[in-house]
C-alpha cells in the first residue's frame, strides 16, 4: 500500500535559527561580565611602610663598628679574601645608611648614592670600590676598613 499523501513529515529549522539563539546567549553572558567587572571595587596598592629612624643612633654605629672589625679581623685570619672583604664593607656601610635613613642605600649604584645627600656613605663607598671591582693588587683592606668606620662615625 503506498503511503497517503497528506502527510508531510517535520520541517526542519534554519541552521540561522541556532546562530542567532547562540549570539544572544553570548550577549547576556557578555553583559553579565561586564557589569561584574566594571562595578567590582579596585585594589589599591599596599601602602609603603613609613621609615622609622633608629631609638638609639649610638648602639646602631657601635654594632656597625663591631661587625666591619669583624670583617677585618677574619680578613687577617684568612677567612675572608680581600675582595670578598671589601663587598662586605661596602654592604655594611649601604647597610647602615639604610638603618639610619630609610633609603634603599644597598640596592644603588656609586652614581645613585652620589645623587642622594648621603655624602658620607658616598665617599667611603667611593674609597672602597677600588678593592672591591678593581684589578689585582687590590689596596689594603685596613684602609677601606678605616674608610667604612669613619662614614659610620661621623654620622649625625
Amino acid at each position: 500500500m503506498q503511503a497517503d499523501p497528506g502527510l508531510i513529515g517535520p520541517l526542519q529549522y534554519s541552521p540561522g535559527w541556532l546562530w542567532a539563539g547562540l549570539a544572544l546567549l553570548a550577549l547576556a553572558a557578555g553583559w553579565y561580565c561586564f557589569v561584574f567587572l566594571s562595578t567590582r571595587q579596585r585594589r589599591s596598592p599596599a601602602p609603603l611602610p613609613r621609615f622609622t629612624p633608629p631609638s638609639d643612633l649610638n648602639d646602631l654605629k657601635r654594632a656597625y663598628l663591631q661587625r666591619i672589625d669583624a670583617v677585618a679581623a677574619d680578613a687577617a685570619a684568612g677567612v675572608l679574601t680581600a675582595r670578598e672583604s671589601h663587598r662586605e664593607l661596602s654592604l655594611l656601610v649601604r647597610r647602615f645608611t639604610r638603618d639610619v635613613t630609610g633609603v634603599d642605600a644597598p640596592r644603588m649604584t656609586l652614581a645613585e648614592l652620589h645623587g642622594h645627600p648621603l655624602p658620607g656613605a658616598a665617599e667611603a663607598v667611593h674609597r672602597i670600590y677600588p678593592g672591591e671591582f678593581g684589578l689585582e693588587p687590590l689596596p689594603p683592606l685596613e684602609q677601606s676598613a678605616e674608610a667604612a668606620r669613619q662614614a659610620v662615625r661621623q654620622w649625625n
